[in-house]
């Protein structure tokens, strides 16, 4: 599936975030038990596009573009944090009436995930985490360097270049897809992404997982880890697993992208753990 593909299957609705009513992007597709798929930064909901439709016929799936990213709401104004994004899915599952749900976030998605869980009352079923921000484990030095007015005024060469190794460094292939480089990059080469990106990296708050009481987390949880990934790496999620409970399966040939490097050993197990 490509990223046109992707966004014209998205629906559109408006969420609330700090007083400030935004539309928010997100694909709702298949039948079943609802999961949410939460994606990072510099990504948006193409992320699952290997995971989250092969499950559709066993699972209603759920994934949306955070504010500030993707196909929602990209203008200024408005908080971009993890905080924040907690508080546009919180909107948007009320709106989609799911009172209980599986989770599956990875990067700052992990984070969104976890401070959810964490306030949630139980509708978390189960949460699976992969190459996830927590407690003061990020942000990393790509992103603050981006998050910068000088990101604004970069040579919009330049600014893909940078974009281009993101999405190259942070997998074990050596031959990516074409089609997950350009659709990963496509948001942030329209005319107002240099701006968005740097809004979303500047957004960046370790504050907001040191914060989170890990105690509260009552969901099962499974952590999906690419092996390979020196800047979230494994041991985070075992840090995860020792606060939570759970099981962290850490996955070799994979980086941070592990749902691209490893995408059907990554599908089979969490479809295994999402049917237990």
């Amino acid at each position: 599936m490509n990223h046109e593909t992707w966004s014209e299957a998205q629906a559109e609705t408006t969420v609330t975030v700090d007083g400030h009513d935004l539309s928010l992007a997100y694909r709702d597709a298949g039948e079943g038990d609802p999961v949410l798929f939460l994606h990072g930064i510099p990504t948006w909901s193409f992320l699952w596009r290997r995971i989250a439709p092969p499950l559709e016929g066993q699972f209603r799936t759920v994934a949306p573009d955070f504010v500030g990213y993707g196909n929602s709401d990209r203008s200024d104004g408005f908080d971009r944090s993890i905080r924040a994004q907690e508080q546009a899915v919180a909107d948007l599952v009320d709106q989609l009436g799911l009172d209980e749900f599986h989770v599956v976030g990875h990067d700052i998605g992990g984070g969104v995930a976890l401070r959810y869980a964490a306030h949630a009352d139980g509708r978390v079923d189960k949460l699976v985490l992969s190459n996830a921000t927590a407690y003061d484990s990020w942000p990393v030095e790509y992103i603050t360097s981006l998050g910068l007015p000088k990101t604004v005024e970069m040579d919009p060469g330049a600014f893909r270049d940078e974009l281009d190794r993101a999405f190259v460094d942070g997998l074990e292939h050596a031959d990516p897809e074409p089609k997950w480089i350009e659709g990963m990059t496509e948001p942030w080469l329209r005319s107002d992404g240099q701006r968005a990106f740097a809004r979303a990296a500047v957004a960046t708050n370790t504050n907001h997982t040191t914060e989170i009481d890990y105690g509260a987390v009552d969901a099962d949880l499974l952590c999906l880890w690419g092996a390979a990934d020196e800047e979230q790496p494994a041991e985070d999620g075992r840090r995860l697993v020792d606060d939570v409970g759970g099981e962290v399966v850490a996955f070799d040939d994979a980086g941070h992208w592990v749902t691209e490097d490893r995408p059907a050993a990554y599908r089979d197990r969490l479809e295994e753990f999402l049917s237990e």
